[in-house]
Order: structure tokens, then C-alpha cells, then sequence
């Protein structure tokens, strides 16, 4: 199975997009980029795929728009930031899916409401309306209100969290780098992309795993954790570079590499 043949077999489809892909150098939010990519899925959405979306991006969105707290480490701001820059992502990404015709719908979710049952029922409901009404989901995590002990801590998982309570298709994580390496290829010249999973605990002892970059909360430890929570239900999942030229497109025509994890109980999906 290719990474072109999982896309073309999918119908739902999880996008999840990181703060690194969605920050300028400088910090700002990208607003060509999300213009660029609500394109892209408003093409995949008229040739009949569902598009959920997973957005990162609420404290850079927050920074760009009060910057005289970038520097505050308390937790109190960083939240406050979140619920400013929250505003701000939704605003960038309604209006760039409206331009092309689409209305979007915002999900705010915890680890706690996927842990009960009525909850994960009524986020599963208005998934399905939403996206059954042409409407793209912009999911992120509620972090103007979620604590340590309620928190998913990151979007690589709860993009994960959303690809199984939907039982979509396929997962792509589009991050700042082109997949998975057998070592970190900023760092490394010796550094080989593996382009397919088939064995997870096997990728594990292969790699050499580095830590997050300066925008994000994860890093490849997180984008594995995802693969193993969807691929244990049947899910694949891709990991690309989203900062690509159309990225989203480019994967579904074999234009740009990635590292597509195969789903390990063929629920689905069988490799090929």
C-alpha cells in the first residue's frame, strides 16, 4: 500500500496540523498557508472525501496578537493566550474555508471527554453532523480549561483520539518534518527517511527519537504514539511535511514523500 492508495481508498479523513507548520518564522500565524490548504480541501471535499480538521496554533495565534505577554511562562497567561488565540485561528480558518464555499464548526475537547461515555457520544454525534452537512470540524484541545489532569497534551494524540471516535479512513499529521528518519535529519547527514511502518515496536528500536521544536508540544515521540493508538483500530496514518507546496495534494498524487504507518489488524486496510 502507498501513501496515494491509502488517500484514494479514503473517505474521512483526520488532517492535523501543528503549530510549526502554522507559525511564520517570526512567530505570526501563516494565513497563505491556511488559505492555501482550505483550497486543497475544498478539492478533496468536491471529489467526495470528508475533511476533519485538527488545528494547532491557538498560544502562537494568541503571541501574534497580544505580543507583550510572548514572554509570560505562567500558566494563568499561557491559558489566557489560548483563549485569545483561539478567536484569532477560528477567524483565520472560517474565513479562508468560506472563500471557497465552506463553513467550518469548532470542537474543543479534553482528555476527560473522551473518557466518558455520554460525551464522546455527543462529540461523535455533531462530528458526524457536521461533516454528513458539508462543514469542516476545527478541533483543538480546550486549553484555556484544562488542567494537568485533564489535559491530552498534545495534538499528534488527540488527532489520534478523533480518528478512532470517527472511525475515519486515514490520519495525516502534517508536521515541520517529512516523516520519520531513522535518525534526526537536521542534526544528521546519515539520517534515511523510512517510508512505511508495517511494526512500530520494531521502528522504536531503530530510531533515534529527539525532542519537540520551539512551536510545538510534541515531537516524533508523540507522532508514534498516534500511529500506535489508530493503528491498533484499522487506521492508517501518514506523516508529512505540511509546510510542502499543497501539501494535501501533493500526497494524494505521489508528488511528495511521507512515512505512512500500516494499520496492524486489517480492519480495513491491507497492504498491498
Amino acid at each position: 500500500m502507498t501513501i496515494a492508495r491509502t488517500i484514494a481508498a479514503a473517505r474521512k479523513i483526520v488532517v492535523k496540523i501543528g503549530s510549526a507548520t502554522l507559525a511564520k518564522p517570526d512567530g505570526s500565524i501563516n494565513v497563505p498557508f491556511m488559505e492555501e490548504f482550505a483550497a486543497q480541501c475544498a478539492n478533496m471535499i468536491a471529489a467526495g472525501k470528508q475533511i476533519a480538521l485538527v488545528s494547532s496554533g491557538a498560544q502562537v495565534a494568541g503571541i501574534s496578537t497580544i505580543d507583550r505577554w510572548a514572554r509570560r511562562t505562567d500558566m494563568n497567561y499561557r491559558q489566557a493566550l489560548c483563549a485569545i488565540g483561539q478567536v484569532e485561528l477560528m477567524n483565520k480558518w472560517s474565513g479562508a474555508f468560506i472563500r471557497k464555499g465552506l463553513h467550518t464548526g469548532q470542537l474543543l475537547f479534553t482528555k476527560e471527554d473522551f473518557n466518558d461515555s455520554l460525551r464522546a457520544l455527543c462529540m461523535r454525534n455533531t462530528l458526524f453532523t457536521l461533516v454528513d452537512e458539508g462543514v469542516v470540524p476545527v478541533i483543538n484541545e480546550n486549553d484555556s480549561v484544562a488542567c494537568d489532569e485533564i489535559r491530552i497534551g498534545d495534538n499528534d494524540n488527540l488527532s489520534a483520539l478523533t480518528a478512532v471516535l470517527w472511525n475515519a479512513d486515514v490520519l495525516i499529521l502534517f508536521s515541520d518534518i517529512d516523516g520519520i528518519y531513522t535518525d534526526n535529519p537536521k542534526t544528521s547527514q546519515n539520517a534515511k527517511l523510512i517510508e512505511t511502518v508495517d511494526d512500530i515496536s520494531a521502528l522504536r528500536e531503530r530510531i533515534t527519537i529527539g525532542s519537540a521544536n520551539g512551536f510545538g508540544t510534541g515531537g516524533v515521540s508523540t507522532k508514534i504514539e498516534a500511529a500506535e493508538k489508530v493503528c491498533a483500530y484499522g487506521i492508517p496514518m501518514i506523516l508529512a511535511n505540511g509546510g510542502c507546496a499543497e501539501s494535501l495534494g501533493a500526497l494524494a498524487e505521489s508528488r511528495m514523500r511521507g512515512t505512512l504507518f500500516l494499520a496492524t489488524n486489517g480492519r480495513r486496510h491491507e497492504s498491498a
